[in-house]
């Protein structure tokens, strides 16, 4: 018997304690057990880049252009990233990797400091500053920004190589989107854009974007494919999880029940139902 076969029948067995294992109960396990189907821990292969990652490493490092990367969650648009600045560090040059997150930065710093060597990362963020003059710094996008304040007022170039823009939709945020607007636009020709994005919708028009408000060339990098499927569950008040859509991509019923017994105006057309009833009577 296989691992998954196992993992069905265990789901399928589970019952919450006191509840009779009705046709409704065994049928929603059922759902469960083929809606966890797959899940775990995969098995070791070995890495293989795709075209994507390695067209846009080349962009970066030999073409020598900005270039966006749109690629769903998942599909390694960090390792586009990490072999970008290990070039960009072997030619002698110094590199920014920023986030829009200070929980994103604090991770990708303890990453790259296990990959290239806690002497040569550094990281800014508005509570921690360390090895601020490290080959590789990462930060907040808003402390690269400032950064970039900075040269500017003392009328210096900042001497790097890279920077790279993670989650750069950010740009379209209506609070914070100016900060990446000027962190892209005040860096530097010489400095090579690398901007990641998992989500951005107007990927083409971004990258025109920025190829005229630099004066660069901007080359878009666009992969639809998925490697990690998602799936979208629901939990009920109960801890029941249910899959959001059934086989035929339509809303689970339960789900649609709940909706409909919770929904703001489903008391306002039970009250109106009776008096509609009444009219129709009366009006015969």
């Amino acid at each position: 018997m296989t691992i998954e076969k196992k993992r069905e029948q265990k789901i399928i067995g589970k019952s919450k304690l006191g509840e009779k294992q009705t046709p409704d109960n065994l049928n929603r396990q059922k759902e469960l057990a083929i809606f966890l189907k797959g899940i775990g821990t995969p098995e070791v292969t070995d890495f293989v880049p795709d075209d994507f990652q390695l067209q846009a490493i080349d962009l970066v490092t030999k073409v020598g252009c900005d270039v966006l990367v749109a690629a769903p969650t998942g599909s390694g648009k960090t390792w586009i990233a990490t072999e970008s600045i290990k070039h960009i560090l072997s030619q002698g040059s110094r590199a920014w990797y920023t986030s829009p997150l200070k929980a994103l930065s604090n991770d990708k710093f303890r990453e790259f400091s296990k990959l290239f060597g806690e002497d040569k990362v550094g990281i800014l963020t508005g509570d921690r500053k360390i090895n601020p003059h490290a080959p590789l710094i990462v930060a907040t996008t808003e402390i690269y920004r400032n950064s970039l304040y900075d040269a500017m007022n003392s009328l210096e170039i900042m001497n790097i190589g890279l920077v790279v823009f993670d989650e750069v939709h950010y740009l379209a945020d209506r609070e914070r989107g100016v900060v990446w607007e000027e962190a892209i636009i005040y860096s530097p020709t010489t400095v090579r854009a690398l901007m990641l994005s998992a989500t951005v919708g107007n990927a083409e028009e971004l990258s025109d974007w920025v190829a005229w408000a630099r004066g660069t060339e901007c080359r878009l990098v666009y992969s639809p494919t998925r490697p990690v499927p998602m799936r979208t569950g629901f939990v009920d008040t109960d801890g029941h999880l249910y899959p959001l859509t059934t086989v035929n991509y339509k809303l689970h019923p339960d789900i649609a029940a709940l909706y409909e017994a919770k929904h703001p105006l489903a008391e306002e057309r039970r009250r109106r139902k009776p008096s509609k009833q009444i009219f129709k009577f009366r009006n015969r």
